[in-house]
């Protein structure tokens, strides 16, 4: 029962969110503390000496740099909106809970952690300038937008990191505990992600009616770049033995950074593009999950 529960607990989350979308909105605060425990029990499996930048991880980054450029270029001819919303897709750094889903993968969660921070910081340091060149106006001035980038990203996933390390030091004991709670990650990502698509739903079902033909068009472009990055990141992952890691470094984004950098940026309709692919990457994850859970 309980792995057959594990097995289809991820696609059950999901309906839940889209049919209760209006309850699980108003809990979307929580998610952050989600994400901390999650990342933190995760963190705990790690040690510090384990944390190194892989020749792999720059050519993840390149994609996400200049794959962004190429993508907006090959469709803004088309319609720049449905450009502006697929680049962004491509250009949105890491998402923090990445680790978790690369762990109940079977990954490196050292290689996917020490990805995640160059990933973040890069984008926080070249998106403005990529803006400049594409978006609308903002008021945000160039410090402005790296602060609130390291401040959104950073707490949320080297707070976690700290905190495990320092365990490791003061009280190792207490460390071998809380790993073995690394079956809870799996139950609060449920949550988490019931919230998160939750929060979707309501957040597209708010948009103007008068632009929902490229809305739908978005969100179909937006498909193909998840499934293209997911498999373009394990295909490279594999060369260096890091298929998952590769994969979920370059296909699992963080969302809720990329709307606020569409929002802020780019012309607000452009923020369909990654409320779309909130759903396409966590079909993915809950696929891969599945597949794990099935083949146990």
């Amino acid at each position: 029962m309980t792995r057959f529960l594990k097995s289809y607990m991820l696609p059950i989350a999901m309906c839940i969110g889209i049919i209760f979308y209006r309850f699980f909105t108003e809990l979307s605060f929580i998610t952050p503390y989600l994400i901390f425990a999650m990342l933190f029990i995760t963190y705990c499996k790690l040690s510090i000496k384990e944390l190194w930048f892989e020749k792999f991880h720059f050519y993840l980054l390149a994609i996400q740099l200049f794959g962004s450029i190429a993508v907006y270029l090959a469709l803004r001819w088309f319609n720049p909106l449905i450009a502006q919303g697929s680049m962004i897709c491509v250009l949105a750094p890491t998402a923090t809970s990445a680790a978790v889903i690369t762990g109940m993968l079977g990954g490196s969660i050292a290689s996917l952690t020490a990805y995640s921070i160059l990933s973040n910081l890069c984008v926080a340091i070249f998106a403005p300038i990529i803006f400049s060149f594409i978006g609308e106006h903002s008021n945000f001035t160039f410090f402005e937008s790296f602060l609130y980038i390291l401040k959104e990203v950073f707490p949320l996933l080297i707070l976690p990191l700290v905190f495990a390390f320092t365990l490791e030091k003061l009280a190792p004991k207490a460390k071998i505990k809380i790993q073995a709670l690394h079956g809870w990650s799996f139950y609060l990502w449920a949550l988490a992600l019931t919230i998160v698509v939750g929060k979707t739903v309501s957040f597209v079902m708010k948009q103007p009616a008068d632009n929902y033909a490229v809305e739908i068009i978005m969100a179909a472009s937006t498909f193909f770049i998840c499934i293209g990055q997911f498999l373009a990141g394990r295909k490279i992952g594999k060369q260096y033995d890091k298929t998952v890691t590769g994969g979920q470094g370059l296909g699992q984004k963080n969302t809720v950074l990329t709307i606020w950098m569409a929002l802020s940026y780019l012309d607000p309709i452009s923020s369909i593009g990654p409320g779309a692919y909130v759903l396409w990457q966590n079909i993915v994850n809950s696929y891969q999950l599945w597949r794990k859970q099935r083949n146990r």
